[in-house]
């Protein structure tokens, strides 16, 4: 029955007093994949409304449904998470049973179609799981926005360190107090000129300590400082480094030929900077994703479809990877500032693009979805494996139900009395975290893989015909080549296979980059073989330059375009494995770790460095063949157990370990959204009476 209009009126007078409380106000949401043009409430607000207003169920019912006649799942949308009134990301809504169940604070219920539903979203049966189409949801801009930092930080970072190994490796050119080498000039850029030992021990130190410290800073961010803050403190560090590194490329400091010191000192510095910065980016763009379940929406083309929490987390990772890439193509300008102008021009040019963060992070500060820091969860974690062992673990690695040990559930029927502070899913998320963690074992061989061991490939285009470029231009193509790859994946190939129905797993998509990689390292081994083969001085080939008479040729035949194929090709690999890492790291990793997973991921990177640095003393003649050979062939042995050890993950449902209810800002009182918020209210009110 429909309501009378003094009482619908008297109602909405109380709502509109009640929902105009910031405490009270929860997000709102415009319908996701195209719906037919509502204008709905989530299942949450029309708690608020039935407890503010006290109406009966049939009453809210009458007020609230707008339900899709065309289909037995509604469609009025319940927002979880939204920022912002015009980029509100949004779910799919459930029928009254749903409302009914959230008056009641029951998270999930089955409604008359047989669908769960939880916290208002229609959750799929397990035939649509197989049959229905999944697609990725919209996110709200916050997300981009984020990337847009990662772009400005890379821009900076990834611009300095392409010339990095030229700065320390080569003295600088005859006549020049800059390290410029001038416009078709044979000379490389140079500076410090230390050597190839010295600058592979240098810059791999360096990036050991930006990934291996990011260990430590991801655990404070878990525990104590939260990780928005975190990545503040890491920009403020940053950009004090990359003053002093201005500084100690200046002309009168390297005359004076004491510029190592200073330029070391903001090369570490920079390095921990980083460490703050890097583990906390990734995990809070994907904080902001309100798609923490798989759902089922109509789109606007009436075809019920699935929103997939992977390939949401998945599309806007694609988009990290591409800003991170299209930041380090920094490198290119960078490169030729260092052989035409100087190095201090080379390293002034990233901090100018630094400076776009301080502002950039004011403006997200209070739009942005922040987890604060709960306490990390690894002491509950020895606590797991301290059960584990405890009762008979030891014989059980490796074997089924190694896991349920530790649950508490078992314990408890085995008759011990412990209160635990955990419960089993929390052992569940537990096991998952070591599979990301074994997963993430594999990486370090394919990072060596992606651009060689150390310094190598720097001492391999060395001793090439470059007709006049700086020797290290290419390596940007790494970049360029992602950059160019990243929307055919997310636009053509991705959307292609869901089309068909196609699920290309996480582990696949790993194991397919892995093998990429490896073909694409091939090309390395083998241009080094013909650059002996042709130079001059023959093994030599990496210091010819300074073996041969002044005037002489001291360089191979082999042309620098032909190193192009083997750094586009392992690129490539990049948005495989990389991309995906990122994901895994998120997903498989207790509420309270997530900084400390994504900082084991990058730790990886660490290892890889830890090996380059440790045989820095072979990362020269007459070796270099084998410091590329060597990493291929255990890639390639690799490739194949990683697959047949984790391949059966792939038939695992994707699962975002974190509740409906952390999907808040760090601060409702101070967020733009509920500065607005007398606007907006007064035009969701004004489309439900119409």
């Amino acid at each position: 029955m429909a309501m009378e209009p003094r009482k619908a009126a008297t109602s909405f007078g109380k709502l509109e007093s009640c929902i105009a409380r910031p405490k009270t106000w929860a997000r709102m949401g415009k319908e996701e994949a195209g719906s037919s043009h509502h204008f709905g409430f989530p299942a949450q607000i029309c708690t608020v409304f039935q407890t503010c207003v006290d109406l009966d169920s049939n009453s809210l019912s009458r007020v609230f449904t707008m339900a899709d006649t065309g289909t037995a799942i509604a469609t009025v949308p319940a927002s979880i998470g939204a920022i912002g009134d015009t980029n509100r990301a949004s779910y799919d809504a459930t029928a009254q049973a749903a409302i009914e169940a959230e008056v009641q604070n029951i998270t999930t219920v089955e409604d008359k179609t047989g669908h769960d539903t939880f916290h208002g979203l229609v959750l799929p049966t397990e035939e649509e799981r197989t049959t229905l189409r999944r697609v990725a949801g919209k996110l709200p801009i916050t997300c981009y926005y984020l990337c847009a930092v990662e772009f400005a930080e890379r821009a900076s970072y990834y611009g300095c360190n392409q010339v990095y190994k030229n700065f320390i490796r080569a003295p600088l050119p005859p006549g020049s107090t800059t390290g410029a080498s001038g416009a078709g000039s044979q000379y490389t850029a140079g500076a410090l000129g230390k050597g190839s030992v010295t600058a592979s021990a240098m810059t791999e130190a360096f990036k050991f300590m930006a990934y291996a410290l990011p260990i430590y800073f991801g655990w404070l961010a878990d525990t104590k400082y939260g990780r928005f803050k975190m990545i503040c403190w890491g920009v403020a560090i940053c950009g004090v480094a990359h003053i002093i590194m201005i500084i100690s490329a200046l002309p009168p400091v390297l005359t004076s030929g004491h510029a190592i010191g200073p330029f070391a000192f903001s090369l570490y510095l920079l390095a921990i900077g980083a460490a703050q910065f890097k583990p906390n980016i990734s995990p809070t763009i994907m904080d902001q994703s309100p798609h923490r379940v798989a759902h089922v929406v109509t789109d606007k083309n009436g075809e019920k479809v699935i929103i997939d929490p992977e390939e949401s987390i998945n599309s806007v990772m694609l988009w990290f990877y591409l800003l991170i890439n299209i930041g380090a193509c920094t490198g290119i300008a960078t490169t030729y500032l260092a052989k035409l102008v100087g190095y201090w021009a080379a390293y002034l040019i990233p901090t100018i693009l630094y400076l776009m963060l301080p502002p950039l992070l004011w403006y997200l500060n209070p739009r942005l979805i922040k987890q604060p820091p709960g306490g990390s969860d690894l002491g509950n974690v020895f606590k797991v494996l301290g059960d584990i062992f405890a009762h008979g673990g030891m014989k059980r690695i490796g074997r089924s139900g190694f896991w349920d040990l530790g649950k508490p559930s078992v314990r408890r029927a085995a008759g011990s009395t412990h209160d635990y502070a955990y419960d089993d899913q929390f052992v569940d998320d537990v096991r998952r975290t070591f599979q990301a963690c074994g997963i993430f074992i594999f990486q370090p061989i394919f990072q060596i893989n992606d651009g060689g061991l150390g310094a190598a490939a720097n001492a391999l285009t060395a001793g090439m015909d470059t007709n006049g470029v700086p020797n290290d231009l290419l390596d940007n193509l790494n970049s360029v080549s992602i950059v160019l790859m990243v929307p055919v994946m997310n636009h053509i190939i991705y959307p292609l296979l869901r089309k068909h129905g196609i699920k290309w797993g996480a582990i696949s998509r790993m194991t397919f980059g892995f093998a990429v990689c490896t073909i694409g390292s091939i090309g390395f081994s083998v241009l080094q073989y013909y650059v002996y083969q042709t130079s001059p001085c023959g093994w030599n080939a990496t210091t010819c330059a300074e073996i041969v008479a002044v005037g002489e040729n001291s360089l191979s035949t082999v042309s620098y375009s032909l190193y192009a194929i083997p750094i586009i090709i392992t690129a490539i690999s990049e948005i495989f494995i990389n991309v995906t890492a990122y994901g895994i790291a998120y997903s498989r990793s207790p509420k309270n770790m997530k900084g400390l997973v994504a900082s084991i991921n990058l730790f990886m990177v660490g290892i890889s460095a830890a090996i380059g640095l440790a045989t820095a003393p072979a990362i020269q003649d007459p070796y270099l063949i084998w410091a590329f050979a060597g990493p291929t062939i255990c890639g390639a042995v690799l490739t194949v157990i990683f697959y047949f050890t984790f391949h059966h993950l792939d038939k695992e449902e994707f699962v975002i370990n974190t509740d409906i209810n952390d999907m808040k800002r760090d601060s409702d009182e101070d967020s733009d959204l509920e500065r607005r918020t007398d606007g907006v209210i007064s035009d969701e009110k004004a489309a439900i009476k119409a």
